[in-house]
């Protein structure tokens, strides 16, 4: 059973296409992983609707960012937006911000065509 369904927009799949094997094999991983289990221990609430995938390989904090969009009471989408390699505890407010654009702009595109992704 899956609990939602990923999504990824252009620049989280560019981000993750650009990451070495190694590391796209494990963030890839613990998103199938936090789809089966729905294990809160892989995501982290940022503000608002405003969400982080968490993968951490060597020393490296790898991060997607991206906001859950509830179809209908049997399939929920998470959409990443983009990802990042986090550098400090806090997360960078433009990172956030840019995650909520992608959202606005999503949420914008579905309303007018009907559906999106």
């Amino acid at each position: 059973m899956r609990y939602f369904e990923t999504i990824f927009l252009e620049e989280a799949n560019d981000f993750i296409a650009k990451l070495e094997p190694k590391l796209s094999r494990k963030v890839l991983y613990h998103i199938d992983l936090a789809e089966q289990t729905n294990d809160v221990s892989f995501f982290k609430k940022l503000q608002n609707d405003i969400w982080e995938f968490r993968t951490g390989y060597s020393g490296l904090q790898i991060r997607l960012l991206a906001f859950w969009d509830k179809i209908c009471n049997h399939r929920t989408l998470v959409i990443a937006t983009h990802g990042f390699f986090k550098k400090s505890k806090k997360t960078p407010a433009k990172e956030i911000n840019k995650a909520a654009i992608l959202r606005k702009e999503y949420m914008k595109h579905k309303k007018s065509e009907g559906s999106y992704g």
